[in-house]
């Protein structure tokens, strides 16, 4: 139960408070999980958000959200792959969680059929198994196309992957039909994930990354990272721009569904299952077929008793109905099919003892504690460590002292209860109090990076308004775990763009020790140079070597075409040592600062000596919490703040005055929900809120960042944090010492210009223009371009195509013209 609540007792304004914190945080799981492939939580406590998120939407359907988890499959595939758009949805389970929660399904599935309770009913079950899903379209027999199922829709396009994976054949077996899609599941099995781990470990794999989180605080700098379970090995190493790293890896694969098909080769699931296994895929010989539910049990039973050794990872088992023609009368309702349903294993428990907790440094800069156990059996196997996720689960409680649903107030020489769920990660599940020791202290969270010692802070979270949970090392340039990936954006497209100098290059670079931060690019040795670059194709060859099977050496790369690539990438080097002064900003990762941002500061300051000192100004004109706090408050925007702090003294002084019922003050049912969350039901301390803030109102320095709508008080917040930690400063520095300039022309605006200090925003196919160059243009007249429309838009230019945007513009009543129309307005018709 969110907030301690029963559905049933909630108003329609804490509904609605509720869908939008589990929207938000199932988003981010979900991004994690998909995107990342780093799950933050367990299959169960996913599920039981989900549920609650269902059971809310049940109660109260008018306050169902657009973004609403209940709505979704997945996640949006990333920007890195092309995307490939799926014939037929590749839609989610349903899940059941008791027996009970199988025997409603067959009912449901009976009465939607209008069938009697003695009337046959075939289903199948199989294991679910835990990896990566993938759809393989053939035609006339040959592989055209694999994508993962990204949100459902659209997918990652992994084609040339997946033909290195040996259970897929890049030609079907047999006579098949003209178009047909194959579906299944890529895994790995808990020997080879231990052995690729091992391999990691040792640096013995061609495409090993520098860890996100050590296995300790005190081992080497130099660390690779390893994968936290089979599912993330899967598919963090199908998801790979080199078709080679995956060839590496021992992926496998098992098919037990179908997609778009010219012809079903079968009348039920398991004819359709097993002519995919005459076709050359591998199929599971665990999926069976019964005729009633106790079958159907028993065999989970069975399933769940040969759990630990079937050598993968599955977190439970599926049912579907095995009649076709059944199928297609039943049909889906929202993301699910109705003729199939997931019965999902219970989480497996044990207990142990917390012996130490370690702080590792991502790489982005996040804080990440881990706790070292003594070694406990869950599930056959033997677990050691476990995530602690952040600074309030440990503690139990928000920065603000308010106890969380979700802390556990952890301390060292706690006995705890940890469980797997799903086979993720082990996650803590309870603190036996009883058993902890006396005189031990709460543990206390560092508030300097344990790699290099410099300030880690707490930023505002923009969609909550609260303090972000993870506490973010703040010398993004220097600091030794997260250096890698901070060159990486650096030399990035939409930043310096160095022609030759992509991500591989930074990684051999970093890894021979010729660069640590940016400023070591622009004065690279040529003879070292050359040195590690010959060191990485060795490498690079032996790998490939050996994965063939080849037992020729790899000849080596000619002197002379060594020379040439070297001479390129300086070249390249030198013609980037002057770039516009939002690239440079850009390219430093300042959290919360991309390109519109980055664009807003070049617009404020001539070049990187007046941006610092802009940034300084506001840093000593900086407001006090109190008012940072109230004015980043969740639901909380600006105009109403403005209200606030326009209050006189006798206002707040009388003591009969409620802010949370004055007429003037119009405080939305939303924003009285979110600030009663925050200050309590007390009136008096919102007053006192709202006096402590008008007190500690920031200086115009600081308010000339703050109040630009391309930056904000979050983002000017986090510039304040980059620049006033001293690591970030010296890396600046050193990049101007190196010979790093920059240019900021600033376009005369013309005087006639019909769109000077508008906002606009581009939305569809443009078909005159690319949408990068009508931008440009749109910005050379003066007008700022905006990423999404809102009640401060002024125009927007819609072309074929064009999507949610003009909804957005209906609503807030701004005006919509065609690209011709747009052409015209600026006299190029």
């Amino acid at each position: 139960m969110a907030n301690g609540k029963p559905v049933e007792e909630l108003t329609a304004d804490e509904a609605a408070e509720e869908l939008e914190r589990l929207a938000a945080t199932m988003a981010e799981y979900d991004r994690l999980y998909y995107e990342e492939d780093e799950p933050a939580v367990s299959d169960e406590e996913y599920d039981a958000l989900r549920e609650r998120n269902l059971a809310v939407e049940a109660r109260f359907p008018d306050l169902v959200r657009g973004d609403s988890p209940s709505l979704k499959v997945g996640a949006a595939p990333s920007a890195k792959f092309r995307k490939i758009r799926h014939a037929l949805p590749m839609l989610s389970l349903d899940n059941a969680f008791s027996d009970e929660d199988v025997a409603d399904f067959a009912r449901r599935v009976r009465r939607y059929l209008k069938l009697k309770d003695d009337a046959p009913l075939a289903i199948t079950a199989e294991p679910k198994i835990d990896g990566l899903s993938l759809s393989l379209r053939y035609e006339k027999g040959r592989l055209v196309s694999a994508a993962t199922r990204g949100d459902g829709a659209v997918g990652e396009d992994v084609t040339a992957n997946a033909r290195t994976l040996p259970d897929i054949p890049n030609r079907l077996h047999g006579e098949a039909p003209d178009i047909f899609e194959v579906r299944g599941e890529v895994y790995m099995t808990h020997a080879d994930f231990a052995a690729l781990n091992e391999r990691l470990a040792k640096g013995d794999d061609p495409a090993a990354e520098e860890a996100d989180e050590p296995a300790s605080a005190a081992a080497p700098a130099r660390k690779v990272r390893q994968f936290a379970n089979p599912r993330n090995a899967a598919a963090g190493s199908l998801r790979q721009k080199d078709p080679e790293v995956t060839r590496s890896r021992p992926l496998r694969f098992f098919a037990y569904a179908w997609g778009e098909a010219s012809e079903v080769p079968g009348r039920t699931q398991s004819e359709v299952v097993a002519a995919v296994g005459g076709f050359g895929f591998p199929i599971n010989p665990l999926m069976m077929r019964f005729d009633d539910i106790g079958g159907l049990i028993e065999h989970y039973r069975s399933i769940e008793a040969q759990r630990a050794t079937l050598g993968y990872d599955i977190d439970g088992v599926v049912y579907k109905v095995d009649d076709l023609a059944l199928q297609n009368r039943l049909g889906f309702v929202s993301r699910f099919p109705r003729w199939a349903i997931a019965h999902k294993f219970s989480a497996q428990k044990a207990t142990t003892v917390v012996r130490e907790i370690v702080i590792n440094v991502g790489r982005t800069g996040k804080l990440a504690p881990l706790a070292k156990l003594e070694p406990v059996t869950v599930g056959g196997v033997v677990v050691s460590n476990v995530t602690l996720h952040n600074e309030d689960y440990i503690a139990g409680k928000d920065a603000d002292g308010a106890p969380i649903r979700e802390g556990k107030d952890i301390r060292i020489g706690d006995t705890i209860v940890i469980q797997r769920a799903g086979d993720v990660i082990p996650q803590v599940l309870d603190v036996v109090l009883e058993k902890r020791p006396a005189g031990v202290e709460p543990y206390r969270y560092p508030d300097r990076c344990p790699e290099c010692g410099s300030k880690a802070v707490r930023e505002i979270n923009p969609r909550t308004g609260k303090l972000d949970s993870n506490r973010m090392c703040t010398a993004a340039l220097t600091c030794p775990a997260q250096a890698k990936e901070g060159l990486k954006h650096f030399v990035s497209r939409n930043a310096f763009d160095i022609e030759g100098l992509g991500e591989t290059f930074i990684e051999t670079l970093f890894d021979a020790g010729l660069v640590r931060q940016p400023a070591d690019i622009f004065r690279l040795p040529f003879e070292p140079l050359r040195a590690a670059i010959e060191a990485r194709r060795r490498e690079l060859s032996e790998a490939r070597r050996h994965a063939d099977g080849k037992e020729e050496p790899a000849k080596p790369a000619k002197k002379a075409e060594t020379t040439k690539a070297i001479g390129n990438l300086l070249a390249g080097i030198d013609a980037r040592r002057e770039v516009p002064l939002e690239r440079f900003v850009f390219a430093l990762g300042i959290p919360e600062i991309g390109e519109t941002s980055a664009k807003a500061l070049a617009r404020k300051f001539e070049d990187v000596t007046a941006l610092i000192a802009g940034i300084d100004a506001a840093a000593r004109a900086e407001a006090s919490d109190a008012w940072t706090e109230l004015g980043t408050a969740r639901t909380i925007g600006g105009g109403t703040f403005e209200r606030m702090m326009a209050l006189d003294a006798t206002t707040l002084a009388d003591e009969a005055w409620d802010p949370y019922k004055d007429a003037g003050l119009a405080l939305k049912a939303n924003q009285r929900v979110a600030l009663r969350e925050r200050f309590g039901e007390e009136p008096a301390a919102l007053r006192e809120a709202i006096r402590q803030a008008q007190a500690g109102a920031p200086g115009e320095a600081y308010l000339d960042l703050a109040k630009d709508g391309d930056l904000g008080p979050v983002a000017t917040q986090s510039l304040i944090n980059f620049f006033g930690e001293r690591h970030n400063r010296e890396a600046v520095e050193a990049l101007l010492a190196a010979g790093v300039s920059t240019t900021n022309e600033r376009p005369k605006v013309p005087s006639a210009s019909p769109v000077a200090g508008k906002t606009l925003v581009f939305t569809g196919s443009l078909e005159r223009m690319a949408r990068p160059e009508a931008t440009k243009r749109a910005e050379s007249l003066g007008a700022k371009v905006s990423g999404s429309v809102s009640k401060k838009t002024d125009l927007v230019v819609a072309g074929p195509g064009a999507g949610s945007k003009l909804g957005d513009a209906e609503k807030h009543g701004v005006k919509v013209i065609t690209e011709e129309e747009w052409l015209a307005l600026i006299g190029e018709g």
